[in-house]
């Protein structure tokens, strides 16, 4: 009996255990259904933006940082042409590339969003994460707008904020 109850007080215990976290790209996206498989068109105008992001921020003192999770806005804020994006890389703090999101050149339709999405617990990219991001329009068409929203909560607590990119080329 004694044998028993101790069998049964470790196997609750070992299946309550929470296994540790991993990171999963919960939203990803599926490139190759947006990818153009013919050469673009020679009269797109080309541009390439940056956007700050944020995977963790400084709290309370320069040693201790919060985790974020932080997403990556791709919009074509036309609403009647389609841009293409023909490349997203994302970069760490000290300028590192960590990861080039699609190797062939997507489409968004117009007015069309898409995400990517940074995990709260992807931390590699630090304090000072950015992507660039290369594109091409029609003429005359509005330039895709990029922004960054990093937000985590913590039981009541919530922080949030958003970032834009600048074009630089």
């Amino acid at each position: 009996m004694k044998l028993t109850s101790i069998f049964i007080i470790c196997t609750v215990l070992l299946f309550s255990c929470e296994p540790p976290k991993e990171s999963v790209d919960i939203h990803q996206e599926n490139w190759t259904k947006r990818q153009i498989n013919t050469p673009l068109n020679d009269s797109l105008e080309y541009g390439k933006s940056y956007l700050s992001i944020y995977s963790q921020i400084y709290s309370i003192s320069q040693h201790t940082t919060y985790n974020l999770t932080a997403m990556a806005s791709l919009r074509n804020i036309s609403d009647t042409d389609t841009i293409y994006l023909t490349k997203a890389s994302y970069y760490g703090t000290h300028g590192e590339l960590l990861k080039t999101y699609f190797d062939k050149p997507i489409y968004l339709a117009p007015l069309e969003t898409t995400e990517i999405i940074i995990d709260e617990i992807n931390v590699e990219g630090g304090t000072g994460s950015n992507f660039m991001f290369e594109w091409k329009t029609p003429k005359n068409c509005p330039e895709p707008f990029f922004e960054g929203v990093m937000n985590s909560t913590m039981g009541k607590q919530g922080l949030s904020f958003t970032t834009h990119s600048i074009r630089i080329e």
